[in-house]
């Protein structure tokens, strides 16, 4: 979950648009998907599913995740993260 500063959404937005084709492209990527909330703009959401935890880990390392921190410093407001494991 990624809230974005009330004035930086344009610029969070296009950040986080940036991941997904880098992020869809890398070893173990089952699923990465960008979602806004309807009714909270500032609000964006990730659903993603990996092989393994390893490789979601190697994901979490990677070089585009700095980035994107790097061009959205100051502009989000938090950053949490649930990670999850699929029931059924």
């Amino acid at each position: 979950m990624i809230t974005a500063k009330d004035n930086s959404i344009a610029l969070v937005k296009s950040e986080l648009e940036k991941l997904i084709p880098v992020t869809r492209s890398e070893e173990g990527c089952i699923r990465y998907d960008l979602f806004q909330d309807n009714d909270k703009p500032t609000h964006f959401m990730f659903h993603e599913s990996w092989a393994t935890r390893e490789l979601w880990q190697i994901h979490m390392e990677n070089q585009t995740l700095k980035d994107f921190s790097t061009a959205t410093e100051g502009e989000v407001k938090s950053f949490v993260l649930h990670e999850m494991t699929q029931v059924n």
